[in-house]
């Protein structure tokens, strides 16, 4: 993997602590993602590797802690706020419209980029009509950049669940996004699958220079092309470093690794 050059600090987590009722989710996380950087987060099933992202992209209010994006500091976001300032994110369990086609799905990725009210729209008369023209043709990019192109009008519940995972990602890029949060885009995938998933994951950041903040249980697929790992163990943050330093950091082999590794 060619060393990627990073920039600065695009979004800095501060102090996070969530908890539902009595328990604690998360406790008092703190880590970076710099500009243009594949940050992942690991640790085994019920660390706060999920909720993490949900704060990220306002589903959850923490109890405590900052986000910073791009300078602005938040103490909480709501999600059309996130979205609009630009982290989009894909989910672990597809929240696709399974009886639209593949084409509409990454369309309706393009929403909030779409300024013409919903009644020119309906009729697709002079700006709207424009306006969607050019939507259409930055979503056929996308379709062609997943190589998805033979499926575009299929409905995407007939596809096969790699495919979908494909287009779950084709709408999280149509929102234009810099920083793209991804819940374990490559779960229940098979070998051949994966490997694609990964060259996409890898082009996504290098062609269009997006930041990205994936979750991952694949410990190789984590170790070839993140920059840097942040890994989670009950809530808490028990490392974070590069994919060298994580791996070989005793507390991480304890608790995640195994002794085997």
């Amino acid at each position: 993997m060619k060393e990627r050059k990073l920039g600065d600090v695009i979004l800095d987590v501060k102090n996070i602590s969530l908890a539902f009722g009595g328990v604690k989710a998360l406790t008092d996380i703190s880590f970076d993602v710099r500009e243009h950087e594949i940050r992942a987060i690991i640790g085994p099933n019920g660390a706060g590797k999920s909720s993490m992202l949900n704060c990220i992209n306002g589903v959850y209010t923490p109890q405590q802690g900052t986000i910073t994006f791009r300078g602005q500091t938040f103490d909480h976001m709501d999600s059309r706020q996130v979205a609009e300032m630009g982290v989009a994110r894909t989910f672990q369990n597809l929240a696709l419209f399974k009886g639209m086609s593949v084409l509409d799905n990454i369309m309706s990725g393009r929403n909030l980029k779409i300024k013409s009210n919903i009644f020119l729209q309906a009729l697709r008369i002079g700006p709207a009509e424009r306006e969607e023209i050019r939507h259409r043709e930055f979503v056929e990019r996308i379709i062609d950049f997943l190589e998805i192109q033979a499926y575009r009008k299929t409905p995407v519940g007939q596809l096969p669940y790699g495919l979908q995972k494909r287009v779950d990602l084709g709408r999280a890029l149509a929102m234009e996004p810099q920083v793209l949060l991804l819940d374990e885009p490559m779960a229940g995938m098979n070998v051949e699958e994966k490997q694609d998933m990964c060259r996409f994951v890898l082009d996504i950041n290098d062609e269009f220079g997006t930041t990205v903040v994936l979750i991952e249980h694949d410990m190789g697929v984590v170790m070839d092309i993140s920059d840097r790992v942040v890994v989670l163990d009950y809530g808490k943050k028990i490392g974070d470093g590069t994919p060298d330093e994580v791996r070989n950091n005793e507390e991480v082999i304890r608790a995640y690794l195994g002794t085997g590794h």
